[in-house]
């Protein structure tokens, strides 16, 4: 019997999710608002302690990643890489301000606690795909291609080594996307680096960011601005996503940043087939993939493009484990199962998730004076 819990740190709410995989009962299954854990980071570590269970293995959050390590044996530097930030913004107490002070209270608690792995630091993704890249896909975007996996090779009674997809995740912050075949993780595409997201720009023009870098501050603010509710006015204190999708098909304004960003997604998907041309499936995840709506607006535009091109790929939503949290924190939850031994074990060691190795600054090929300034600067 193994007892575990994954903690998934999406942007609106920080998700945690357990289960005994004996009895398959649910040990925990709560949302928090990431707005009290930057106020609070000790939240997350009192509602683990509130289940009085007997926790074999958690997966805690980890910004951009590390490579797979047990927090009490993680450095300082590497959790100040790992969720970097310049000194300014953390005098704003940005949302990641708490993810860092909850890593560092995690460094410190008894509870067997692991730190995971971002796309960057996994050797299924060839080196070349690195090159110059920091986002190819937070730690929690490995979770959902935990679900994924687990879910596909669930549904059609297949090994986890034949499953084979391209899944999009969806969220309140970013749109990103990843690639699995053969069971493990070969490509992915942050949500800072591909299409527009909800809140974020994505990949930003080489050309913008030096021009915001000369005529003001460049702050990780900046990183949650330019995206679908940016262009469509929305206040985000007080209109849902789900108004949002419908006020899309009422006005043109808010109609220009749905398609922009469905049209997005469509690229994301695109980017990953150069390297999985033949995905069994699309999956969706992702706090939009609960409405049915936009739901059916994606599986149509994908539909017919990848018809364009000859790809019968078939397009579903990720099932829903439960009401609660997100399909993320019930992958982080498999993640902490199989590296304690238990049911997930093979689907885990598949993916090589305990190789992975590096930081995110690892892969960066610019002069050596530059790449020497960055980790000096944000290792401290």
């Amino acid at each position: 019997m193994v007892t575990a819990i994954g903690i998934d740190p999406g942007t609106k709410s920080m998700d945690l999710f357990g289960f005994d995989d004996e009895t398959d009962e649910v040990i925990i299954d709560r949302t928090i608002p990431r707005s009290e854990v930057t106020k609070n980071p000790k939240i997350v570590l009192d509602a683990i302690l509130e289940t009085d269970k007997n926790i074999d293995a958690i997966i805690g959050p980890s910004g951009y990643g590390l490579p797979m390590v047990k927090a009490s044996e993680t450095e300082d530097e590497e959790i100040n890489i790992a969720t970097f930030i310049t000194q300014e913004d953390l005098a704003r107490g940005l949302n990641i301000v708490g993810l860092r002070e909850l890593m560092f209270l995690m460094k410190k608690s008894d509870l067997n606690i692991w730190f995971p792995p971002g796309v960057i630091h996994l050797p299924t993704v060839p080196e070349h795909k690195k090159i110059n890249r920091i986002d190819m896909g937070t730690a929690d975007k490995v979770f959902t291609a935990v679900s994924g996996i687990k879910d596909q090779a669930e549904k059609y009674c297949i090994d986890y080594t034949e499953t084979s997809f391209i899944i999009l995740e969806i969220g309140f912050g970013y749109t990103a996307a990843l690639a699995i075949d053969d069971g493990k993780i070969v490509d992915g595409v942050g949500g800072s680096v591909g299409g527009l997201g909800y809140m974020g720009m994505g990949g930003m023009d080489g050309e913008l960011a030096y021009a915001i870098a000369n005529t003001t501050e460049f702050s990780k603010t900046l990183l949650f601005n330019g995206g679908a509710s940016t262009i469509s006015g929305i206040d985000l204190q007080k209109s849902s996503i789900e108004e949002f999708i419908y006020t899309a098909k009422k006005t043109e304004e808010t109609r220009l940043a749905y398609l922009a960003m469905i049209d997005s997604i469509v690229k994301d998907t695109y980017l990953l087939l150069s390297s999985l041309s033949n995905p069994k499936e699309i999956l969706l995840s992702g706090r939009f993939t609960k409405i049915d709506s936009f739901i059916q607006d994606i599986e149509s535009t994908l539909t017919e493009h990848l018809n364009c091109i000859g790809l019968d790929a078939k397009i579903r939503k990720l099932g829903q484990t439960t009401d609660n949290v997100k399909e993320a924190a019930k992958g982080a939850a498999i993640l902490a199962n199989g590296i304690a031994g238990g049911r997930y074990t093979k689907l885990i060691e598949n993916m090589k998730l305990t190789e992975s190795a590096g930081d995110i600054f690892t892969h960066l090929y610019l002069d050596k004076e530059i790449k020497e300034k960055i980790k000096e600067t944000f290792s401290n």
